[in-house]
């Protein structure tokens, strides 16, 4: 799958000064996310019912981009991304302020902790899809890879500095002081996007409606098998992996009865060996292919899920955790570049986003059912059904692999030659038809039928709403292909921002089994009929 990797290190985007100073903002914003991660647990560890509690506090961060992730990634792609992080992060800023008051008068009882941690929740909703749809733009392609596992190794990083950090202010000076600090690192990251000025000239032609970016964004997605098989991928080994995410806590205070700052050593073994892992990853990317790395990291994380519950030292507990944030960011960063390689540019905000909605989601439904089978059995149970689970999941490999798209051309081309139309079509909600029509000779049909279902995704992928191929019933060897389109600007999208070289590829193919050559034309509906009070179909 997708694009061996070239010799490009992992350092090397960090060279670029635009990246460097975001990739910074990023770090420090996502330190606080774990400090708050760490805060939020730590309020809940010692109550009653803690495994569901801890679980439903973990459930409320995820379920904003389980929910509304696509809504964030067609924000990205419609609007300014330099003043959606912005307003996001003042947004953050105040509701993180709040958070901390109301926790430092002591009221901060549950039921409200999970509904301001579902609040900030929305940060990776609105943030995370703006800021990597801007890293292509950021660094060359060549260095997407790089960039990736740099995105990772930040994650990381800040998992080894926030639960660190939180849990030395939590043993010191209080929860409070963890919410504060969270608080001031969305204003930071604010203040540095702020700052930036990106280049002119990125107005985009005709600029998609909201509802309608929405409506391409998961047409996109349903229609792109790629895509759809690396989700699927990384939903069978979100699900189990959660399990570690979920009940650590209960790890650290039940079996290996440490504190606050225990909890964050636990959790910085787990940044540590994931920032290993991604500082390894572009090599082992040279050698071993997507469907490898995915089963090797799955044994390794099953192999911790057992260990992990099997051990009562601190000591040895930080070592069987190493791998595990190795693996575990071995799957995602590699997933994330390909996606960031595969997705052409009107829809990769989109794309990313739908990618972060699975994420999320995988986890938020791993996070409440580990919590579920670990009240009534035990944390251990929970685990050794996890790794059974991780197993099982990466057992599918064979019958649903990654896809290979290391000879698809994924630049954006307009190559299609502009409508000559006899009237000004007008840009509203009138649908459009475009109508193509091939002559196949009798040999040739079994291969034009094969090449027609690659057009099908694609036009779908692109815009069109409906599709159908048809076989005209009075002319001989004449296919007849009809797909609508909901507007003609949108038409106008597909035709100059939309096709990539692989739709170009896809296209040429069906058309050089037609002799002549296919014959195109644009319908264009009129609408109302006078008097009728009704539209035309």
């Amino acid at each position: 799958m997708g694009e061996s990797a070239n010799a490009v290190s992992t350092w090397t985007p960090l060279r670029i000064g635009v990246f460097r100073t975001m990739w910074i903002a990023v770090l420090v914003s996502n330190i606080g996310t774990w400090m708050q991660t760490v805060g939020a647990q730590w309020l809940v560890v010692h109550l009653p019912h803690a495994a569901i509690l801890v679980a439903l506090v973990q459930a409320a961060d995820y379920l904003p981009d389980s929910l509304f992730a696509l809504v964030g990634g067609a924000l990205a792609d419609v609007f300014d991304r330099r003043r959606l992080l912005i307003v996001v992060q003042l947004c953050l800023t105040v509701v993180g302020l709040a958070l901390t008051v109301l926790t430092f008068v002591g009221l901060m009882p549950p039921p409200v902790l999970i509904v301001f941690t579902f609040v900030l929740g929305f940060s990776s909703v609105f943030s995370n899809p703006a800021y990597q749809s801007l890293v292509p733009e950021l660094v060359p392609r060549k260095q997407l890879r790089a960039a990736s596992a740099l995105g990772s190794i930040n994650i990381n990083l800040a998992r080894l500095i926030g639960p660190a950090l939180a849990g030395v202010l939590i043993a010191t000076i209080g929860v409070p002081a963890v919410f504060a600090l969270n608080a001031l690192s969305y204003l930071f990251y604010g203040i540095v996007v702020a700052a930036w000025r990106p280049p002119p000239g990125g107005a985009r032609e005709l600029p998609e409606p909201f509802l309608s970016a929405m409506a391409a964004g998961g047409r996109y997605i349903l229609n792109a098998p790629v895509v759809k098989r690396v989700l699927l991928r990384s939903t069978l080994f979100l699900v189990p992996a959660s399990v570690l995410w979920t009940l650590l806590p209960l790890i650290a205070t039940q079996r290996l009865r440490l504190g606050a700052d225990g909890y964050g050593l636990l959790l910085g073994a787990l940044g540590a060996g994931a920032v290993a892992g991604a500082l390894l990853l572009p090599r082992l990317r040279e050698r071993v292919s997507a469907n490898v790395l995915m089963l090797a990291a799955s044994v390794a994380y099953a192999i911790v899920l057992v260990l992990i519950v099997s051990v009562s030292n601190a000591l040895l507990a930080v070592i069987v955790l190493l791998p595990a944030g190795a693996a575990w960011i071995a799957v995602l960063s590699d997933v994330n570049a390909e996606l960031q390689l595969f997705l052409p540019a009107w829809v990769r905000a989109r794309g990313l986003s739908v990618y972060q909605m699975v994420l999320f989601t995988a986890q938020a439904v791993g996070a409440l059912v580990w919590g579920a089978i670990a009240e009534p059995l035990g944390v251990a149970p929970a685990f050794l059904i996890a790794a059974a689970a991780m197993v099982a999941g990466v057992a599918t490999l064979g019958l649903w692999p990654f896809i290979e798209t290391s000879g698809m051309n994924r630049r954006t081309m307009a190559y299609w030659p502009e409508p000559h139309l006899v009237f000004e079509p007008k840009s509203d909600s009138r649908p459009v038809v475009v109508k193509i029509v091939y002559t196949i000779a009798p040999e040739k049909e079994h291969a034009f039928l094969e090449a027609m279902a690659r057009v099908r995704l694609s036009r779908l992928r692109t815009g069109a709403t409906l599709w159908d191929l048809y076989r005209d019933g009075e002319v001989a060897h004449s296919f007849v292909e009809i797909y609508t389109m909901p507007n003609w600007d949108e038409h106008m999208r597909q035709h100059r921002h939309r096709m990539t070289g692989t739709d170009r590829e896809f296209e040429e193919q069906a058309n050089a089994l037609s002799d002549p050559p296919p014959d195109v034309s644009h319908l264009i509906s009129v609408g109302h009929l006078p008097g009728s009070g009704v539209s035309t179909p």
